[in-house]
């Protein structure tokens, strides 16, 4: 009897993260969820287990390198890896930016993203059908104002992707992008405004049906399950009223 494939997900406490661990647990796979936050992923676990599928929480920095590696000593094989850590912080112009912010922007999107994939690589590759998706954002793609530091950290996980994808070209692991435009969830605005709800609601204000977290897992989840020979090398998804990143149909 073949063993469940195994999927790591990285930054499952909430948002996307938590949405594509339900999404993958209910397609068959075995989901590690990751965060920093163990409460969370801890209930998260319980959560997809009593539903009838099988999850384990591991609580990770993704920018402790040292952890991850020893995180990584458990997989001699894996299926999948969703790096969906990082986040914004911040919507200054970059004439007063705070490199404070830039720089965790970085070391979460970018280095958090090469150290899981490093350390897990080669049981990806082990796996002799791995498939690693990279979690960016149309912000990747396409410059905005107020959005600087996080447009350098997600082109960084953009080019990230593009590179991996042509030097492994040849072994059995897939490299997926999935680029997501204006998605609500509970927590990545207002984080972004450190706590301030009234700025993070205005980013909605009369958007019809921005994206939701499920949306976006859904989209992940179609993505890793196409046949082994299929590679999505980048999969941009927005709302219908989102146009590009500057270009938003708002009611009022």
């Amino acid at each position: 009897m073949a063993a469940t494939p195994i999927a790591v997900i990285t930054g499952a406490s909430s948002g996307i993260g938590a949405a594509t661990a339900r999404t993958l647990a209910a397609a068959g796979f075995r989901v590690v969820l990751t965060a920093r936050r163990k409460d969370r992923i801890e209930a998260l676990a319980a959560e997809i287990t009593e539903a009838g599928h099988q999850a384990t929480a591991y609580a990770l920095d993704v920018t402790d390198r040292a952890a991850v590696d020893e995180f990584a000593t458990a997989f001699r094989s894996l299926a999948v890896l969703v790096n969906n850590a990082g986040g914004a912080l911040g919507a200054d112009p970059v004439a007063t930016g705070d490199p404070a912010d830039w720089r965790q922007m970085y070391e979460t999107n970018v280095i958090g993203t090469l150290n899981v994939t490093q350390a897990l690589l080669p049981a990806l590759t082990a796996s002799g059908d791995g498939t690693i998706v990279i979690l960016s954002s149309t912000a990747a793609l396409s410059a905005y104002e107020g959005g600087g530091g996080y447009v350098a950290a997600k082109h960084g996980e953009h080019v990230l992707a593009e590179t991996l994808r042509l030097e492994i070209v040849g072994t059995p692991v897939r490299v997926i992008e999935v680029a997501p435009g204006m998605v609500r969830t509970e927590e990545f605005a207002t984080t972004r405004f450190r706590g301030d709800t009234e700025k993070a609601a205005k980013v909605y204000a009369g958007v019809d049906a921005p994206l939701t977290a499920e949306d976006v897992a859904d989209t992940i989840g179609w993505a890793v399950t196409r046949p082994s020979h299929v590679n999505i090398d980048l999969l941009v998804v927005r709302p219908r009223a989102q146009a590009s990143n500057t270009k938003i149909h708002r009611t009022v």
